[in-house]
């Protein structure tokens, strides 16, 4: 492709909108933003192509002018979406055949759980496919920068190189991964911040039960919580970890789980991530911890 080629969202959710909104900063040419159905679909998908300057659809534009065609919808329905606009276009003439007018184009979807091969009916009629998936959260309200962020890259040559050239263009960090780790990459992420907020919100409980509300436990508990991750950015999980179990404090731990019994979703969590601490990071007195968690447990 000669320059910037023109991309295609498909999708108008929290990803689709950040992508989009960054590759038309990069200087990229958003040139259709498709919904798959009317009411609050196609509605975002207006609002998204109002943003970056390109054009809203429902279902696929009469012609495909986009070089890359990006698939940012739900997993279930990748290989759906990628099967209904395989048949929205018919063949391009040619003066000595019908052409695919997937030939010559990319087509990338960004699940961190599923390979390339979602996109095998593109791929069949003449696309490079690649799956391209960012390592950062996209909420409702927010939308996060991709400078910095990493992108795990999976599939053909030539999809892939052209995902790493528009990673570089948007300042993330394109990376390599194979099919049969997706499924563990996509793990690591949901620790990373899917099940990170669900300790969070755990957390906002235990803090009910010393008195405070949500919304003063949130406040109270950001300084420490920023520590933490600036603690584990400059030193390392090992160097971050902090606390009773540290210490080899047993006291201390018994007192948490005799009050926790209030909470029993949190003990729970409480006595899981206790007994991982013990395995990967340093702390004093492991027998005698290792053997009250595991007694609380039974």
């Amino acid at each position: 492709m000669a320059g910037k080629p023109r991309i295609a969202i498909v999708g108008a959710g929290n990803l689709g909108s950040a992508l989009a909104i960054s590759l038309q900063r990069a200087g990229y040419t958003i040139d259709a933003v498709i919904a798959h159905s009317r009411g609050e679909s196609l509605r975002k998908a207006q609002r998204l192509a109002s943003q970056v300057g390109g054009r809203a659809w429902l279902g696929a534009p009469p012609v495909l002018n986009a070089d890359v065609v990006w698939f940012c919808v739900p997993d279930a329905v990748i290989g759906s979406a990628a099967k209904a606009l395989s048949a929205a276009f018919g063949p391009v003439s040619t003066k000595r055949a019908a052409k695919s007018p997937w030939k010559g184009r990319v087509a990338l979807h960004s699940s961190g759980a599923l390979s390339s091969d979602e996109l095998a009916v593109l791929r069949m009629q003449g696309a490079a496919v690649a799956s391209v998936h960012p390592m950062m959260t996209f909420v409702q309200g927010s939308r996060p920068s991709l400078l910095g962020v990493s992108f795990a890259i999976e599939g053909g040559p030539v999809a892939a190189r052209t995902a790493r050239t528009i990673v570089g263009d948007l300042g993330g960090e394109a990376y390599s991964i194979r099919k049969k780790n997706k499924a563990a990459y996509h793990a690591w992420g949901t620790f990373a911040s899917p099940l990170f907020t669900a300790l969070l919100a755990t957390t906002e409980r235990v803090a009910a039960v010393a008195g405070e509300n949500r919304n003063m436990a949130r406040r109270r508990m950001i300084p420490i919580l920023m520590q933490t991750l600036a603690n584990y950015a400059s030193f390392g999980a090992g160097g971050a970890f902090s606390g009773p179990i540290v210490r080899g404090d047993v006291d201390t731990v018994q007192r948490h789980l005799q009050m926790l019994k209030t909470v029993p979703v949190a003990r729970d969590v409480y006595l899981s991530l206790a007994l991982a601490g013990l395995r990967y990071l340093p702390a004093k007195n492991k027998a005698a911890l290792e053997k009250e968690l595991r007694s609380a447990r039974r």
